[in-house]
């Protein structure tokens, strides 16, 4: 389906306020950089002069990542009158720039990727399948009857289901008579992604749910089953103009990284290469709901929830690129941001997916509510705020207690057990990349004594005990 002629001139300035993001600064430019950092502001408030650090860096890292949220940077901009996918497909490429998967990877990266990427292949027909189900039971439930919207989009993804299990596939070459090859599993999409990544791996893989793969297809199936036709339209288009991206992409680091033949990997060549792939017929499909659904005096509301939903697949993409493997041997560690609780102050720590945790009962972790996570001095990063930070100490003054001094907010600090490590707030970093946290008691309130059963080390041990208490009750540090 050609782009239409609003179309054209809608990418070519949409072209343009990219590069004028990212570009030399002239008057538009501040425009834009001034409703980006008003963003900001609403969603982080601290004065005017204390953002202007953070906002530079955080503008950089947003358009790197993709996760830009002012109107700027949605699919508003001279929209035509009816919206297509080659026009939204155009406008993300614009905006997002190549894909993350397209980036070069490690055999060691490969390895923690293909898992995750086989579990969302392996859900999502059924979480698809099952989105429409939910549209039934709340007819029934409100007793009433099917509206026009639930109809078509049940029999896009039912479609698309039928695909996905191998049966469109097997009827298209052997008509009627290959009826009985649709109970052979084995040509499941999702299987035949198994016997690629097993094949190029040299052993045999199965899925792993991790908690960042569970809370995207939980947010996919949100979106899937709303109740609002739109949205659910701007989902089921999302998914599959973002999976062509996604499946190129992938498919040409992966012949990269293994030195492997394309052809051999059969579901990358049955999704998205030959005369014949299947996201093709995806990619109809949901065009045509487009058509159907969304009226031109909507376009807008469509566009933004379509912006919503593909940065949500795009968004687990590159989370799961921060998972940094360790040496092969199955351990891996992955980048979890934080903040305190204004916004100005942001970092990153690399632990493990699961964390353990300490909880002291100490007088300062007790009236702050601190939750530790101890790291070396490498694993963490200052993002920006840095200027922010302003330290307490007492007693001995072997620990810098560093808070934000806008929010007062401790989200990390040099603890007195490890001066040239960091002691990091769990509470203060992104659930979405924790899986687990196991938490062991400290009793800080007897600190000396605590310590020396952890290390077992007479020496400092004697040191320690003639630390004592401060006239607050505090112990010392």
């Amino acid at each position: 389906m050609p782009l239409s002629a609003t179309a054209k001139v809608g990418t070519k300035k949409f072209a343009w306020m990219v590069n004028a993001i990212i570009g030399a600064p002239n008057q538009r430019t501040r425009d834009l950089a001034t409703a980006n950092r008003t963003q900001i502001l609403i969603e982080h408030p601290a004065s005017h002069a204390d953002q202007s650090a953070c906002f530079v860096k955080d503008r950089s890292l947003l358009i790197a990542r993709g996760q830009m949220t002012s109107q700027a940077s949605r699919f508003t901009l001279d929209q035509p009158p009816q919206i297509s996918c080659e026009y939204l497909t155009e406008q993300a490429r614009a905006l997002f720039g190549p894909h993350p998967f397209a980036a070069e990877m490690s055999e060691d990266r490969v390895a923690s990727l293909l898992p995750e990427y086989l579990a969302m292949s392996q859900a999502f027909p059924y979480l698809q399948a099952g989105s429409q189900g939910d549209l039934i039971f709340d007819a029934m439930h409100h007793n009433r009857d099917l509206a026009r919207d639930v109809e078509l989009t049940s029999v896009v993804a039912n479609f698309i289901c039928w695909d996905e299990t191998g049966g469109y596939g097997r009827i298209l070459q052997g008509g009627k008579a290959a009826l009985p090859d649709i109970l052979a599993t084995e040509n499941f999409h999702s299987n035949l992604f198994r016997k690629d990544a097993s094949q190029l791996l040299g052993r045999a893989i199965r899925p792993n749910y991790s908690a960042t793969t569970k809370r995207y297809l939980h947010s996919l199936y949100a979106g899937l089953s709303s109740n609002d036709p739109l949205v659910r339209c701007a989902y089921m288009v999302a998914f599959e103009l973002h999976a062509a991206d996604m499946i190129q992409s992938l498919w040409t680091t992966l012949v990269k990284t293994f030195k492997a033949r394309s052809d051999d990997l059969e579901y990358f060549r049955s999704h998205v290469g030959g005369e014949d792939p299947a996201e093709k017929y995806h990619g109809e499909m949901t065009s045509r709901l487009i058509g159907e659904l969304v009226p031109a005096d909507r376009n807008g509301r469509f566009l933004d929830e379509f912006d919503r939903a593909y940065r949500l697949s795009l968004q687990w993409c590159s989370d799961l690129l921060r998972i940094v493997p360790l040496g092969g041997d199955g351990h891996s560690e992955i980048e979890h941001h934080g903040r305190c609780h204004c916004g100005s102050v942001k970092f990153y720590v690399r632990a493990p997916r699961e964390l353990s945790a300490v909880r002291c009962n100490c007088s300062i972790c007790q009236m702050s509510g601190f939750l530790h996570l101890l790291v070396p001095g490498d694993k963490l990063v200052i993002e920006c705020g840095e200027e922010f930070l302003t330290a307490y100490q007492f007693n001995k003054n072997i620990a810098r207690h560093t808070f934000c001094r806008l929010c007062g907010v401790k989200p990390f600090y040099r603890p007195r057990s490890n001066p040239s490590g960091f002691s990091v707030n769990i509470r203060c970093l992104d659930k979405r990349t924790i899986e687990g946290i196991r938490i062991s008691d400290f009793d800080g309130e007897h600190w000396e004594q605590a310590i020396c059963s952890m290390h077992q080390d007479l020496p400092s041990c004697v040191e320690h005990q003639n630390l004592g208490v401060n006239s607050n009750g505090a112990r010392n540090e």
